[in-house]
């Protein structure tokens, strides 16, 4: 594990998630506490863009300029005593999961999916965008005392035509990310901390694949042993996969071929998400969520430039 030297912008958010850099230097990210799309200026103010309920967890830059956020429907929370917020299970108050569309300059938003095929979204959680036209995103499922849901992926139009389930069963599925040639997906599952690699024969299309266990779509890339969780991911452009990692509280810096998995570790046990940003995406943007903080490093690479980012 090695320490990652970085500097905070903001503090005082409430579960921050899902950064986006913007091309003005400010850094749109989700408060799932507090049920906001927020945006975070470079002198760290903090000012809300959009009050969007539930639980708003990932987000994305999409076609032009609004911002595509998956809301898991909310959590109840738990607050330590020394003020560092926890989610925990299904709220009393949940609908649903949901896919909203926001215009991050009047803050309107709408919902754009909130079912397929006639069974609702349970707890989206991630996205990314392609460049056809449509977005790849996980279903986290939500947890309840006794039992929780089963994960899955899906692969959607950005105009709100059409939703397919990809991929059933995951086990927590979170963080998700293409490759900088987009012929492969990755989609990180939380509690058994395994990255997956899934090769795309065309754009929402995997490539068929017999598993040895139950005719698996993908292939593990990599898996962590000890006691922590995947979250949220990014993609640098040498093809890099940078997986925000709980409970070690750190970057998981894995290799294309997942033969080489460097840790960069942070001050905070719920490291969630990161993304790329700067002049050349050589810095690296991290969410720490439970201490409500957003710190900046530089990153030994550039970042992989998202689709639809130069319209953001």
């Amino acid at each position: 594990m090695q320490p990652l030297a970085f500097e905070e912008i903001a503090t005082g958010l409430q579960f921050p998630e899902g950064p986006i850099a913007m091309p003005d230097g400010s850094i749109l990210l989700v408060e799932i506490a507090r049920g906001t799309l927020s945006r975070v200026t470079p002198a760290g103010r903090i000012h809300v863009v959009a009050k969007l309920g539930g639980g708003p967890n990932g987000a994305a830059p999409g076609p032009g300029g609004k911002i595509y956020v998956a809301n898991n429907g909310g959590f109840t929370w738990v607050r330590l005593a020394d003020g560092r917020l926890f989610p925990s299970t299904q709220p009393d108050d949940y609908s649903g999961g949901r896919i909203q569309v926001v215009d991050p300059e009047s803050g309107h938003f709408e919902t754009l999916y909130d079912a397929c095929d006639g069974r609702g979204l349970r707890g989206p959680n991630d996205l990314v965008f392609d460049g056809a036209g449509g977005f790849w995103f996980t279903d986290l499922g939500k947890t309840r005392a006794r039992e929780q849901d089963r994960g899955a992926v899906y692969y959607a139009r950005a105009d709100g035509s059409r939703i397919e389930e990809k991929i059933f069963p995951l086990e927590r599925p979170n963080g998700i990310g293409l490759s900088p040639d987009g012929h492969r997906l990755y989609v990180a599952e939380t509690t058994t901390a395994r990255l997956w690699a899934f090769d795309l024969a065309a754009p929402g299309e995997i490539r068929s694949a017999n598993g040895p266990y139950r005719s698996e779509k993908g292939r593990v890339l990599a898996g962590l042993g000890g006691y922590q969780f995947f979250d949220s991911l990014a993609v640098d452009a040498a093809g890099h996969i940078c997986v925000a990692t709980l409970v070690t509280g750190c970057i998981t810096d894995i290799a294309p071929d997942g033969a080489a998995i460097t840790q960069h570790a942070l001050p905070d046990p719920m490291v969630t998400n990161v993304c790329f940003g700067g002049a050349d995406l050589r810095t690296a943007y991290a969410t720490l969520s439970m201490s409500g903080r957003l710190v900046r490093a530089a990153w030994p690479r550039p970042g992989l430039a998202l689709a639809h980012s130069a319209s953001a």
